[in-house]
């Protein structure tokens, strides 16, 4: 009875989880590239520094890092039997590996700021669903991910979606910008999306050579990751004298210099609850379901930047719009009709495992 219990709770510890990360990515992914977008809109100009942002709000993690850790604590207390528990406990092989991924994220993280820098939001975000069919690519190579007629049929609509943005490109320009800063921040943006579609699977891959992983774990991981990415982004931003302007750069800002302070900590924080969002759905279900959550959050991100910025929504918007819908919903649809057989065929192992137990601490 009492292993009952305790299955029963790890599964609800799991969903709880579950359902935490996804709201901090649907903040992230809705709020981040909108205020990115704005630190442009009103006369930012350092490509770096916007970068940086994206993760340099990393100590975030550190909070449920640190409540875990006294929670093992108190534990190791009453029991005396127990080993003391340690603050961090990632290997030297999991250290050295999210230091590369993190490496590739600070790469990626400049390269988008560059496409954000160019592009209006809507046309950015559309071209970053393209992240999904990375992020498929990159499973089936990495941790063998199976797929499905509709898995399959949702990554064809989104090439697709895209393919008729890079056909209409420049007709959403913003005024003063040459044709070439448009292609180029459009090419950019594209390469961005494939090394975020490279970044899930190979956490997850991570995650299947570790014999035990844990929450906390999993955010000690992020620290990591988000701070290397972090470093190539300052490095990035000594070379490009960007220290020398920050206090120039915000005395000039549109909004006025408090407001500008302002935009780069809500864009510190806001990337972060994405990046905690995205890896924890990673930890719970897999790299391909959390490239799935981040592609259903950006045609919410397409009518705030059209809201908020008074941005052109042309028929060739409307049209890869209602094909990444569609590659949604034929995905969901997949999910739901595969699960109900597993069900059927008392099969626990599914895309998005309800019954796997994790540990958590």
């Amino acid at each position: 009875m009492s292993e009952t219990i305790e299955v029963k709770n790890q599964r609800a510890m799991k969903r709880i989880i579950l359902l935490i990360n996804t709201i901090l990515l649907a903040i992230g992914a809705c709020g981040g590239p909108l205020i990115t977008r704005l630190y442009f809109i009103h006369g930012g100009k350092r490509i770096w520094l916007s970068s940086c942002l994206l993760t340099i709000g990393f100590p975030i993690a550190l909070i449920p890092i640190v409540t875990s850790y006294h929670r093992s604590r108190r534990r190791s207390f009453s029991d005396m039997g127990s080993p003391k528990p340690k603050l961090f406990s990632m290997t030297p092989l999991l250290f050295s590996a999210f230091s590369i991924i993190g490496v590739v994220t600070g790469l990626s993280n400049y390269l988008y700021a560059y496409g954000v820098a160019r592009l209006p939001v809507s046309t950015a975000t559309l071209i970053m669903s393209t992240q999904l069919a990375f992020t498929a690519i990159f499973a089936f190579l990495l941790v063998k991910q199976k797929f499905t007629f509709n898995s399959v049929n949702a990554i064809i609509l989104l090439i697709f979606g895209a393919g008729i943005l890079a056909e209409h490109a420049g007709s959403d320009r913003p005024s003063g910008e040459s044709s070439k800063q448009y292609v180029i921040g459009f090419a950019l943006t594209v390469v961005a999306s494939a090394l975020s579609g490279l970044m899930l699977p190979s956490i997850e891959f991570m995650y299947k050579r570790t014999l035990s992983i844990t929450y906390s774990l999993v955010m000690e991981l992020q620290v990591v990751m988000a701070l290397s990415a972090t470093l190539v982004c300052i490095v990035g931003m000594i070379i490009d004298n960007d220290f020398k302007v920050i206090s120039r750069e915000a005395q000039e800002f549109g909004l006025g210099e408090t407001k500008y302070y302002v935009v780069l900590v809500a864009s510190a924080i806001l990337w972060q609850f994405y990046m905690m969002g995205a890896i924890g759905i990673v930890f719970c279900a897999s790299s391909l379901f959390s490239g799935v959550m981040i592609s259903v959050m950006l045609p919410i991100t397409e009518v705030l930047a059209v809201i908020f910025y008074k941005e052109d929504f042309q028929a060739e918007k409307g049209i890869s719009l209602a094909l990444s819908l569609w590659g949604f919903v034929s995905y969901f649809y997949g999910e739901f009709i595969q699960a109900k057989k597993m069900r059927k065929n008392n099969i626990s192992e599914t895309e998005l495992p309800p019954d796997s137990i994790v540990p958590v601490e």
